[in-house]
């Protein structure tokens, strides 16, 4: 039996302005494959990402090239094969995950092994801006355990210490978005380890990372965009301490699973990531959080409304996906 594939572009606005280093957004675009058989439906979504090149125009054509062979039943090993990283393989080994599971009657977790997601604690993003309006952000998000503060050059520890005292409670990540060179993290570090900083993200551009191995890393240092699959975990033992997971990165829960025990096996620790999007998008990302040292999945919290069935955050933890949402 064949199977329908639809591919569709869909904006939804956020709460308020999301800014890091390299720029602002005022809407997640985000891309979603369906792909029916038999009276079931699966359903992934991504973000196609200007960072990596990608357009929404870009990843419908991509998806599109291969509508035919999805159709004629390709299967998510034919995929790794026929698109590279990215979002438009995420979308499409999501649709087919979540298919397969509408079809046995299983949860995705089962099929694939894994232990059953858990309700986990999530950073909630402070954007980039002026140290002042980040501390009125951090005061209205001081309830929140976890925060990621988002950082560029300049006024670094204007920000953090702006931060600080207006959620004095909360554990703070940093994320630089390769924004920062070496001589400036070089000197950075040890001030950020004394204003109580649990995790740096990326504070170099990706490729240009050498010199985290020679440096005392007082902060533990995850990779993100240095880090997409598997075969990239070689070259970041010794220069990172964690890697951050994004399927939108991986291009789906299929190689984000071979992301996961690759940075294991080489003593990497576990973040997990996502873009800013719906949730379901993040759902698939859920199955992952299983032994993470930090979550990072607070796209659909900065939407202005998210889709329906949509995750749910009750006491500080984000809850798994109902089976209405995806899996």
């Amino acid at each position: 039996m064949s199977r329908a594939v639809a591919v569709v572009a869909e904006r939804w606005p956020l709460r308020e302005t999301f800014t890091i280093a390299r720029g602002s957004k005022h809407e997640a675009r985000v891309v979603v494959v369906t792909i029916s058989e038999a009276g079931a439906t699966g359903r992934g979504e991504c973000v196609p990402y200007a960072r990596y090149g990608e357009t929404l125009a870009s990843v419908i054509d991509q998806v599109r090239q291969l509508q035919d062979r999805l159709a004629a039943g390709m299967t998510r090993a034919e995929l790794l094969e026929a698109l590279p990283p990215g979002a438009a393989r995420n979308a499409c080994d999501c649709a087919l995950w979540d298919l397969e599971a509408r079809r046995a009657g299983q949860p995705v977790w089962r099929l694939a092994g894994l232990a059953a997601p858990r309700p986990v604690v999530t950073a909630y993003t402070i954007s980039l801006a002026e140290p002042v309006a980040m501390a009125k952000a951090a005061a209205r998000q001081a309830h929140r355990p976890l925060l990621k503060v988002k950082v560029g050059a300049t006024q670094v520890m204007e920000r953090i210490r702006a931060v600080r005292t207006a959620a004095p409670a909360a554990q703070l990540i940093l994320d630089a978005n390769e924004a920062w060179t070496p001589e400036q993290l070089a000197q950075l570090l040890p001030d950020l380890a004394t204003a109580g900083v649990a995790l740096l993200e990326q504070p170099l551009p990706a490729g240009q990372d050498e010199c985290l191995a020679q440096l005392r890393r007082v902060v533990p240092v995850a990779a993100d965009e240095s880090c997409h699959v598997a075969a990239d975990v070689t070259g970041l033992a010794g220069r990172y301490d964690l890697v951050n997971v994004k399927l939108d990165k991986t291009g789906g829960l299929t190689a984000a699973l071979e992301l996961v025990q690759a940075a294991e096996a080489a003593g990497l620790g576990l973040m997990i990531g996502c873009m800013v999007s719906t949730s379901l998008a993040v759902a698939p990302a859920m199955l992952l959080c299983e032994g993470a040292a930090f979550v990072d999945l607070d796209g659909p919290l900065l939407l202005a409304a998210d889709r329906a069935g949509g995750l749910k955050l009750h006491d500080h933890r984000l809850q798994p996906p109902t089976p209405e949402l995806w899996g």
